[in-house]
């Protein structure tokens, strides 16, 4: 049996839909009937890679369970429920590699869907069943794809600031991620100041809750206007600052908007990398952390977190993966201002 998949063509230098054999569950495999696929920044990172020939994209879905492989059985799960999962398959869950990050895995050499495994802009998937968590009711599966890439490492980004409620987080990149990242900062209690370059954006992080928000293209004094904003006294700054952006420049401005002894997040991921000041580190001016979607077993709280909050990514639906080159063509030419989903009818 075939089914339909939007594809990278390599050749073409375009996504293209294309008919591809239907998957079968492997070993400790559920086979999910997509309801919904997301587009993520990082599938750019994909169709920059030297691909030889097409591979289906997508890293964010949800879906509902069509087949269980009899390995995959009595794990919790049952055909017909609604599930999310991360996007990483063929890891042994167990291993030191793992508990950091099943992309460490130290005895499976782990794919990554859309990357070296098929992806999910396509109408079914087989996915490992460690990596999957059962949808409560509040996040139906049609709507729900976002929260696994984007919404769990927002999530997680925020809850690894240390911080406690009435303390001050900068989230620099108010894109899908970052839109995110102020709505769970503040159902945490957090005061959250918005950066970005479009002011598009920043209406809708204000919309989302944002204390304030700063264009720090077109406002040369935004760094200073942020600290007034603050007011904390002689420590200025705030107590963490997430940079969701993938540009140099939004890393270049989070130093200054620290306050001493605060936390930069790392979050976004440009394709230069990151330099920070070593002293600056060594001295305790500030301290880098980072984070992601995590493991498997971090899923929960962070799925548990955004059904009791209500936490909604800002989306755009399409009903066709014919769509989806267009969303792509859109998001390298940085138009998009919300997480664009396809669902599957």
């Amino acid at each position: 049996m075939s089914m339909k998949a939007a594809q990278w063509d390599p050749a073409q230098q375009k996504v293209v839909v294309n008919e591809v054999p239907k998957p079968s569950p492997g070993l400790g495999q559920f086979l999910v009937k997509l309801a919904s696929a997301s587009l993520c920044h990082s599938d750019l990172m994909s169709m920059a890679m030297p691909h030889e020939k097409p591979i289906t994209i997508g890293h964010e879905g949800a879906g509902h369970i069509e087949e269980i492989h009899p390995t995959a059985e009595n794990k919790g799960f049952k055909v017909g429920d609604a599930i999310g999962f991360t996007y990483i398959v063929d890891y042994c869950d167990d291993c030191e590699g793992c508990a950091v990050h099943n992309n460490h895995c130290l005895t499976k050499q782990s794919r990554v869907h859309g990357f070296d495994e098929p992806g999910l802009f396509a109408e079914y998937a087989a996915v490992d069943a460690t990596s999957c968590i059962v949808l409560p009711g509040q996040l139906p599966p049609e709507t729900s794809s976002p929260l696994f890439c984007g919404g769990i490492t927002a999530f997680h980004c925020v809850d690894s600031c240390e911080l406690t409620p009435g303390q001050w987080l900068v989230v620099i990149g108010c894109g899908g991620l970052g839109q995110l990242a102020v709505q769970y900062a503040k159902a945490m209690g957090f005061k959250v100041i918005g950066i970005d370059i479009n002011d598009d954006i920043l209406a809708s992080v204000k919309e989302q809750g944002a204390d304030a928000v700063l264009n720090s293209r077109t406002n040369a004094n935004y760094v200073d206007e942020a600290k007034t904003i603050m007011d904390r006294g002689p420590n200025k700054g705030a107590d963490a600052v997430a940079v969701f952006s993938a540009a140099a420049a939004a890393y270049k401005s989070a130093p200054p908007l620290v306050k001493l002894g605060g936390i930069i997040m790392v979050v976004g991921l440009p394709a230069e990398g990151v330099t920070f000041n070593a002293l600056d580190i060594a001295r305790g001016t500030y301290r880098i952390k980072g984070d992601s979607t995590g493991i498997p077993s971090r899923m929960k709280k962070a799925i548990d977190f955004t059904a009791k909050h209500q936490i909604k990514p800002e989306i755009e639906i399409h009903k066709s993966l014919d769509a989806v080159n267009g969303m792509v063509e859109k998001m390298k030419k940085g138009q998009l201002t919300k997480r664009q989903v396809v669902q599957f009818v």
